[in-house]
């Protein structure tokens, strides 16, 4: 009856583990269907590289599966799958990049492998391995210590690694194998054909560019910081004690990704400047411009990093110090906020930034002057120096993120001068194919303003149908002309 009841426990336990396993597995089932959606979800690029891939090792595999090609490269044909698996990467940049590194460090280490096995055969059977050894040597030694360079190891590292790895093989394998030009001709060969395929495949089917995901990447993080600074001031003061709904405060979260933005940036960078012209990115593009505004679209992160600390602090300002301070916080924080928004746009748009974002700038700046004129004496004076430092705090951090938005402007100004953007008139011409009348006439009252006699002829318009002014026409005027 014992034996009975124990081996009935132990077979009660062993289901309820294989219960429990076979519940996790099906767990561990649905999180990873549930990631393989999102992923796919967020970037449907993605499935397309996966397809792409797939397609360029199936057609380098054919070296091996049809007998003629098989006979001519033999078992060296390995590598060019091999090329394609580590060659292959996400976006055109990637794949240009890590291609030429290993086409050039295989060609320039074939060939000195093929020198430095001739010049140790001169030396005779005794001196043939030790000047091999002396040359891996020596080349490992100093190609591994230009890794070091971060010029080099940020464009040329993997050029670098696989210069040492062939020039071992040729050189090293050449001892013992007579037929070393012909060993190195065919690891070289392969390898083009490799590289060849992954770059030809990535290039022509749905090509992802590195330099228009950094170009999105730049504008969208601008972005994120004009939302949060526009729903800083609402938050900050508002005197009721509801909290944030989950939606805002997740836009406003945002600008924490910004923070950590700068090694997904850096890469962006060294994948576009390998990358050829492509859409509107022309040859020899301003791509280190989008790092200036990376950094300092960080700095301006971390600075309102510490304006997000004070929308929960354990001290609070009164309501009565908030009061002086409402006003010129929330337009400092508007306004700013408002500007990187339109400095984000017109990156998106790839147009030079509007004139409203110096009117923004101009208002916070008119903002922040206004700060010397709030009587601070009488605060302390009034209130407890713990109430009133939060909110003094918080004023001066905006003009903090003000000065850097301004910054941020002479940037992105700075880059639409580079990059040849267009004016936001010649970017609604090519859009819409007609131009925008209230605005030529707003351009031809500017340039009638002095009372002097012009013809102004705008492009998509007859001849006939501009009048010629004297006098400063109305703008209804210059309209009803222009129609």
């Amino acid at each position: 009856m014992e034996m009975g009841s124990a081996n009935q426990e132990r077979g009660c336990h062993f289901c309820s583990w294989l219960k429990a396993e076979c519940e996790k597995l099906r767990c561990n089932v649905m999180e990873f269907r549930h990631t393989a959606k999102n992923l796919a979800k967020d970037d449907p690029r993605r499935i397309v590289h996966s397809l792409k891939v797939g397609l360029a090792i199936t057609l380098v595999s054919l070296f091996y599966y049809f007998e003629p090609l098989h006979e001519r490269f033999g078992v060296p044909a390995i590598w060019a799958v091999l090329t394609v698996v580590v060659v292959f990467e996400y976006s055109v940049g990637a794949t240009l990049g890590k291609g030429v590194n290993r086409v050039v460090a295989t060609t320039l280490a074939g060939l000195l492998g093929v020198g430095a096995h001739w010049i140790a055969i001169l030396s005779g059977e005794k001196g043939e391995p030790i000047v091999l050894g002396l040359f891996v040597f020596l080349l490992a030694a100093i190609f591994t210590y230009l890794r070091f360079f971060p010029k080099l190891k940020a464009r040329y590292d993997y050029g670098l690694i696989i210069f040492i790895l062939t020039f071992s093989l040729v050189s090293v394998s050449g001892y013992r194998e007579d037929e070393v030009i012909h060993m190195a001709k065919m690891r070289m060969s392969t390898i083009l054909i490799g590289t060849s395929a992954a770059a030809i495949i990535c290039f022509l089917i749905c090509p992802v560019w590195a330099g228009r995901d950094l170009h999105d990447f730049t504008a969208i993080n601008l972005e994120k910081l004009g939302n949060f600074l526009e729903e800083f001031g609402v938050e900050y003061f508002k005197t009721s004690g509801d909290g944030m709904s989950d939606e805002k405060k997740a836009v406003m979260e945002e600008f924490k990704t910004v923070i950590n933005s700068k090694n997904n940036e850096d890469s962006l960078v060294n994948f576009a400047n390998w990358e050829p012209r492509h859409g509107h990115f022309r040859y020899r593009h301003p791509w280190s411009q989008y790092q200036k505004i990376g950094n300092l679209a960080r700095h301006c992160a971390s600075t309102i990093e510490a304006l997000n600390g004070y929308l929960h602090a354990e001290i609070q300002a009164t309501e009565e110090v908030k009061s002086r301070f409402e006003g010129i916080c929330m337009k400092m924080s508007t306004e700013s906020g408002k500007a990187l928004k339109e400095l984000s746009s017109a990156i998106n748009t790839m147009t030079q930034p509007p004139s409203s974002t110096k009117s923004h700038l101009e208002a916070s700046k008119s903002a922040a002057r206004a700060l010397n004129s709030t009587p601070g004496a009488s605060l302390y004076e009034d209130n407890e120096f713990s109430e009133v430092i939060p909110v003094a705090t918080v004023a001066s951090l905006l003009v903090d993120v003000l000065q850097c938005t301004e910054k941020i402007a002479e940037s992105v100004q700075e880059l639409a001068s580079l990059a040849r953007f267009k004016s936001a008139v010649d970017a609604e011409m090519a859009t819409n194919g007609k131009p925008n009348l209230a605005r030529q006439g707003d351009l031809i009252r500017r340039c009638l303003s002095k009372g002097a006699e012009h013809v102004v002829m705008i492009e998509g318009l007859s001849s006939p149908s501009l009048p010629k002014y004297k006098d400063p026409p109305s703008l209804s005027t210059v309209q009803q002309s222009g129609e």
